[in-house]
């Protein structure tokens, strides 16, 4: 053998790795049902959890989840002024619907503030889109994060609505808040199932075609031949910032 000495090799189990608090509730919310991994979160976190709601497509589908298995977590709502009239009347039908501690926060420039100083910032390419989404989404998200209390944000992203989201964990560390997502696994025909399952309104721009939802300014129903992000902001992008680790703000998203 002459001086050859052999190395000791330690295979470290799971337990003894070092893993982040992310990847801990990933693997557990990897194991568990939509329901169960809501009322874990809170279960397990309690004030630190937070959820929020853009009263979109799937909106409904949320906040039946959070209504059964969670009904005391907060919920934020950022209203950006320029959502479309049938996304606020959405708004009421759901409120009357299901009984969360909804909480509504507004960009710090009304519409009409930003219009005068600014333009129309969705009409000024890839810079003003970003700074309008600062401005009307990341900003007051950030702040309603702060103002709860919150370092776990739950969301009703999924990976079926968008290449940028196909790879997606469970949950991921952004900044200094993790990100969960409890329905991140549901095909679009399981939302449709749950619709029906459980008899919940529809958003009403659904029947004329709208396969996502956003401000009425960057959405436009889908055509034939169209994918999802083909009808966000003109094709040219799907997020529009606050499901982006971006760096644009003291709270990255």
């Amino acid at each position: 053998m002459g001086d050859y000495q052999e190395k000791d090799i330690t295979i470290m189990s799971a337990a003894e790795q070092k893993l982040t608090d992310a990847e801990i509730i990933a693997a557990e919310l990897g194991a568990k049902k939509a329901g169960e991994r809501i009322k874990w979160l809170y279960e397990t976190y309690g004030d630190r959890v937070m959820a929020s709601t853009s009263f979109g497509l799937q909106a409904a589908v949320m906040l039946h989840l959070i209504s059964e298995n969670a009904p005391k977590m907060p919920i934020a709502f950022v209203d950006t002024g320029y959502l479309f009239p049938e996304t606020y009347k959405y708004l009421e039908t759901l409120q009357q619907r299901f009984e969360v501690d909804l909480r509504i926060y507004n960009p710090k420039l009304t519409a009409a503030r930003q219009e005068a100083l600014h333009g129309k910032l969705w009409e000024q390419g890839e810079e003003g889109n970003t700074k309008y989404g600062l401005i009307n989404k990341v900003e007051p998200l950030d702040r309603a994060i702060k103002e709860i209390g919150a370092d776990i944000w739950i969301s009703g992203l999924r990976r079926a609505q968008s290449s940028t989201r196909k790879d997606r964990a469970f949950a991921e560390q952004q900044s200094e808040t993790i990100k969960a997502y409890p329905i991140l696994d549901w095909a679009d025909a399981q939302v449709n199932v749950y619709y029906h399952m459980h008899d919940l309104p529809r958003h009403p721009l659904e029947v004329e075609g709208y396969i996502t939802m956003g401000d009425h300014h960057s959405t436009i129903p889908a055509t034939e031949g169209m994918t999802a992000e083909d009808t966000r902001y003109g094709g040219q992008k799907y997020e529009c910032g606050i499901h982006l680790d971006n760096g644009n703000s003291d709270f990255q998203i």
